[in-house]
């Protein structure tokens, strides 16, 4: 294993552990003590919890095993090893933290009114957590593992197969839990969401111009000079017209949009552009992983 390997091999680990530390800090800190709920087999371990007193830490682990072993035949041992340990490092943490909680050298952040400060940081917190996790290439199991099987069988979409098993979850829920905290759970949820793209995709955000114009190949030049960003000529053929023509693409940083714009401009005020977010910009001039 050369160097680059070894160093993109240890972030991944640091990843992992980050964010199965972080997401079980937040579900024994925000989520438990308010008696909210979680999506997956999380979910139906807290369940348990809330039912019958069982400890998430172990419930989640018996429950994934199976599901991991079933996924390692079904999905092949290469896509199941960032799973394996982040299941195993979830329920590790997720005991120290119970330990922690129990032992008193935690208390949990409880809330009997301001439902709307815990679910906005249990959504960060858990979002972030899982955020780190995926990135490094992991999941935490259960229905993720359920998702690949059924959509590799069946052809299935994974996002509505995961999303049926937390909506199923959510609604056994009310069984146990008052519906006003199902709700504040669909909040939490979201926001969760929100930070796991956000993580995903990328901190670094930036745009991508796509230019057509005349004369592509001086607007192309005065890009490189003036902005010093590198340039990719297309070959693109107008529908209506038939003609033969270069669009000009380049990315460049929040920070350089107005000044590309105006550049564009001056070099020819009926340029046709269109602007792109881009997240997670790798390579020269940005950023290195």
């Amino acid at each position: 294993m050369n160097r680059f390997d070894m160093w993109n091999s240890l972030k991944s680990w640091s990843l992992l552990i980050a964010g199965t530390a972080l997401y079980a800090f937040g579900l024994q800190y925000f989520i438990i003590p308010n008696l909210l709920m979680e999506g997956g087999v999380t979910g139906v371990a807290v369940l348990l919890n809330y039912a019958l007193s069982l400890p998430v830490s172990l419930t989640s682990l018996l429950i994934n095993l199976p599901l991991f072993f079933l996924g390692w035949r079904q999905l092949g041992k290469e896509a199941m090893v960032y799973t394996l340990a982040g299941t195993v490092l979830l329920s590790i943490f997720l005991w120290l933290a119970e330990t922690a909680v129990n032992r008193g050298w935690l208390t949990p952040f409880r809330s009997e009114h301001d439902f709307i400060l815990v679910v906005l940081y249990a959504g960060v917190t858990l979002g972030t957590g899982l955020g780190l996790v995926f990135r490094a290439g992991g999941t935490t199991g259960g229905t993720d593992i359920i998702a690949r099987i059924l959509h590799r069988a069946r052809r299935w979409s994974m996002g509505q197969i995961i999303l049926s098993m937390d909506v199923l979850i959510l609604v056994v829920s009310l069984l146990f839990i008052p519906k006003e905290k199902v709700l504040y759970t669909i909040v939490s949820v979201f926001i969760a969401s929100r930070i796991i793209d956000y993580i995903q995709e990328g901190a670094y955000a930036a745009k991508a111009f796509t230019i057509l114009c005349r004369d592509p190949e001086i607007m192309a030049k005065n890009i490189t000079i003036e902005l010093d960003r590198g340039v990719t000529l297309m070959p693109a053929v107008g529908a209506f017209s038939g003609e033969h023509k270069h669009v000009v693409y380049c990315v460049v940083s929040r920070f350089e949009i107005g000044k590309l714009k105006s550049l564009v401009r001056q070099h020819d005020r009926r340029a046709f552009i269109v602007i792109n977010d881009v997240h997670d910009v790798l390579g020269e001039g940005f950023r290195d992983e």
